[in-house]
């Protein structure tokens, strides 16, 4: 079947997801589900999903989880319903445009701008003697970010509010271009999800659960086996008193339970809390795991017969990139021209 390609009635849609950490439970529901809800919310729109792996290495990374996670990931995405026929996945290190522009937008980005950046504060503040250990490309993500954004044209660029900054940061680069150079990169909308549900640590529900803690113990990661959510899950951190309400202030461990049971099976806090009154921990961590397991079951089905055919995955992913450059190939000339270098198809 040939590939569907963009023109220019379409809305085209770039987000990047870096293939660090693991990927959980509370992703796939607060991230990934409205993802596809704003992909799909036209038949008018068309995304690129890009596998940030050139991001993820300003921080040191084993090479082979590394390689791992970019497949976990284009799994995970794949499994979840992206069709890669009509959108575009693939790594950003396949396509060498994303790293030759972030270079020239570095050239013409003031230091001044990226050292606002909070992350790179947070980051750098968080480890004894930095300046050794801190690396420029961890400084420089801004502009790579940009880069990966602003070649494709994009009208749309779902974010996380963690990413704020960057995302301003962004659209003063596009400014300052189009200043300097006459216009050439377009400003695109940045979209950021509509609240969902949090879910906590299974072993601090003080927390959210994150896919970069230490402890695998605290998250339902989505490769997880049905043997070790269910492990996970009567595992989990709850007080004695043995009543299922919902009361995150003082009973956080059972409501984040009754949270994740809502969040899989549509029922409401109020109606898990009559069913299971008076039946015990036990019984009701039980029916959440029940809950858990069948919801995520049809996904990981999936997204292991993805990554049981390594040659499948790698197709995709490879013509994914070979899509990717011809649409940010001539936006790369145009840029390198407008600048002054000699770069032609």
């Amino acid at each position: 079947m040939k590939n569907i390609r963009y023109n220019d009635s379409m809305t085209r849609i770039f987000t990047g997801l870096q293939p660090t950490g693991t990927l959980h439970i509370g992703n796939y529901l607060g991230a990934i589900v409205p993802w596809h809800e704003l992909v799909n919310a036209s038949d008018d729109s068309q995304a690129l999903l890009c596998i940030v792996d050139q991001h993820a290495i300003t921080i040191k990374q084993d090479p082979e989880k590394l390689k791992q996670r970019i497949y976990e990931l284009a799994a995970i995405m794949l499994a979840s319903g992206v069709d890669y026929k009509k959108h575009i996945v693939f790594p950003q290190s396949q396509n060498p445009d994303h790293a030759y522009v972030a270079w020239l937008l570095t050239c013409m980005t003031p230091i001044g701008w990226l050292d606002r950046m909070t992350q790179f504060k947070e980051k750098k503040a968080k480890v004894e003697g930095y300046k050794e250990s801190v690396t420029a490309g961890l400084y420089a993500y801004p502009t790579l970010m940009a880069a990966d954004i602003l070649l494709y044209d994009a009208d749309l660029v779902p974010v996380g509010i963690d990413q704020k900054q960057h995302v301003e940061i962004t659209a003063d680069i596009a400014a300052h271009f189009n200043v300097m150079y006459g216009e050439t990169l377009k400003v695109p909308k940045f979209h950021t999800n509509k609240e969902t549900t949090k879910l906590y640590d299974l072993q601090d529900p003080t927390k959210k659960m994150s896919k970069s803690d230490a402890d695998d113990a605290g998250r339902i990661a989505l490769t997880d086996t049905a043997e070790l959510i269910r492990k996970k899950i009567m595992k989990s951190v709850t007080d004695n008193d043995n009543v299922i309400v919902y009361d995150m202030e003082n009973k956080p461990g059972i409501s984040n339970l009754m949270a994740i049971f809502s969040a899989v099976s549509g029922l409401s806090n109020e109606k898990i809390a009559a069913e299971y009154s008076g039946k015990g921990y036990g019984t009701f961590k039980s029916a959440v795991a029940d809950a858990v397991i069948a919801y995520l079951e049809p996904f990981q089905a999936k997204m292991n017969q993805f990554l049981e055919d390594k040659g499948q995955l790698r197709m995709i992913l490879d013509e994914g990139a070979a899509r990717s450059y011809e649409l940010s190939h001539p936006k790369t000339i145009e840029i390198a021209n407008k600048i002054g270098l000699y770069l032609h198809a």
